[in-house]
């Protein structure tokens, strides 16, 4: 599943979900890097 997360303020990454970190933060996979941050609220499709 892709999700999409913020690092800093300006900064966003899309990758493949790892897992749910204790602190509300999540994990993501893009290639063979990891990222955490905060993640994106989904928005209602139109």
């Amino acid at each position: 599943m892709l999700k999409t997360v913020t690092i800093g303020r300006y900064v966003s990454v899309q990758g493949t979900f790892v897992r749910a970190l204790p602190n509300g933060k999540v994990e993501v996979r893009v290639g063979e890097k990891l990222f955490s941050g905060t993640p994106v609220n989904q928005t209602a499709a139109a």
